[in-house]
């Protein structure tokens, strides 16, 4: 973990602050499902991010789909709504799928996303975060069992 996501985290602990983001599980039929590994922070995510001031939750999904994955998307479905307190922060985050996209070729070197790649759903990578697993198999399985990240 870089020193500035430390302190950040510290940070939404005294403050507590609310905060919006998205998560979207990009979905190809023969590539298997889409995640990146970040520069800042060990283990595989499914892409997202912060919803900005003024932007919706469908906005931002395409947003950062496009600024770590340079994935543009044809179409968002809204799977669920989580809550999380996991950073000291109260997170609200929105699961969308994505199956039906376009791929651009991403610029080098990037600061943000250390990698991306398409997994398998039965060959995931072995340090893919735990509530990544947990939304991947929700998903899978099209039970979402709980409302927390």
């Amino acid at each position: 973990m870089s020193w500035y996501h430390t302190l950040l985290t510290w940070y939404w602990r005294l403050r507590k602050p609310l905060t919006l983001g998205v998560r979207i599980i990009v979905t190809d039929r023969e590539k298997g499902v889409l995640l990146v590994r970040h520069t800042y922070v060990k283990g595989w995510y499914l892409p997202g991010g912060g919803v900005e001031k003024g932007e919706s939750f469908e906005d931002a999904a395409r947003r950062e789909l496009w600024e770590e994955c340079r994935v543009e998307t044809m179409g968002l479905s809204l799977c669920h709504l989580y809550y999380s307190e996991r950073e000291g922060k109260r997170d609200y985050i929105a699961l969308f799928h994505v199956e039906h996209y376009l791929l651009h070729q991403r610029p080098e070197p990037d600061s943000e996303v250390a990698e991306m790649r398409f997994f398998s759903w039965n060959e995931l990578p072995e340090d893919i975060t735990p509530a990544t697993l947990r939304r991947i198999q929700e998903f899978s399985q099209k039970q979402y069992l709980t409302d927390r990240w």
